[in-house]
């Protein structure tokens, strides 16, 4: 008997993520609980982290990338004192202090954090060191050496401050580290600090009070998880442009296809026929040239 497949069912579905889980766990039990063929996330969350994850499903993780690239923005407490080798509350500490910082010493420090900074990955991260994450390298007992790397920080905002501790926001690109930030801003300001929460609340188009808590989805009934699914275009910043019938034909081939629509020449655009989003490519003088072509459900 052939293996079952699952089926051919596209969108986004977006959970709401509990600490204690895996980012790969909650996509897998979307995907049983959908029984879809296909399904991947945007964005990690660790497994002590709560809030938005976007499940892709079928087709639209054709679309991760933009959702990727997108925006996004996290609430976490940073606990001051204490730097640990996983720059959380979960791991063990290396170095400890008894100065505390000021709420108008901490709002001096953010303006260093904003804008394009580079910041070193936390030691205990998906980082790939010749070929192996560096998690996996920092679990082996290896000494792991991060360069910087670049990242864009739209906004740093102090929330609330405590002696012991602070709630901050952050809304970054893509490859942000609020661990980093913790560590860097603690010794910034020479007390240390960890992130003791972390909440992502929205990304890109997504937000978390829109999404699903993740024990509904075990218990939803299929036509329900079904009925909250977003369209693959949702995760799309772009212009869409409507395909003619025989553009669509085109477009579904890979080929350039006829489109209506207005976009600036050479832009990126995606393209609908008849309510569906069809594709995405660049808008070259009445035709879309494809990259990405979206497979219509079967049957």
């Amino acid at each position: 008997m052939a293996r079952k497949k699952g089926r051919d069912i596209s969108g986004w579905l977006i959970v709401d993520k509990p600490a204690g889980i895996g980012s790969t766990d909650v996509v897998g039990r979307v995907r049983w609980a959908l029984d879809a063929r296909k399904a991947g996330h945007a964005g990690t969350l660790d497994p002590d982290a709560t809030g938005l994850l976007a499940v892709a499903l079928g087709e639209a993780t054709k679309t991760v990338p933009y959702l990727t690239e997108a925006l996004k923005a996290y609430d976490f407490t940073v606990a001051w004192g204490a730097e640990t080798a996983t720059d959380d509350a979960a791991g063990a500490v290396l170095r400890q202090s008894d100065a505390r910082p000021t709420a108008a010493q901490i709002e001096a420090a953010l303006p260093a954090f904003r804008g394009d900074i580079l910041q070193v990955p936390p030691a205990v991260s998906a980082v790939r060191v010749d070929g192996a994450r560096a998690y996996d390298l920092a679990r082996d007992g290896q000494a792991v050496d991060l360069a910087a790397r670049p990242l864009w920080v739209e906004a740093l905002e102090l929330r609330e401050a405590w002696p012991d501790d602070a709630d901050l926001r952050m809304v970054c690109g893509k490859g942000g580290y609020v661990r980093a930030i913790a560590r860097d801003l603690g010794r910034a300001l020479g007390c240390l600090g960890h992130v003791a929460t972390l909440r992502r609340v929205w990304s890109g188009p997504f937000d978390v009070a829109d999404a699903i808590p993740f024990d509904r989805v075990d218990r939803a009934a299929m036509a329900e998880l079904e009925a909250a699914l977003r369209p693959i275009e949702a995760a799309l910043d772009l212009p869409e442009m409507r395909a003619t019938d025989q553009g669509a034909i085109r477009i579904g081939h890979g080929n350039p296809g006829q489109v209506l629509g207005i976009a600036d020449y050479g832009s990126e655009v995606w393209v609908s026929h008849q309510g569906r989003a069809i594709g995405i490519g660049r808008y070259l003088g009445g035709e879309v040239h494809p990259s990405r072509v979206f497979v219509p459900p079967a049957g």
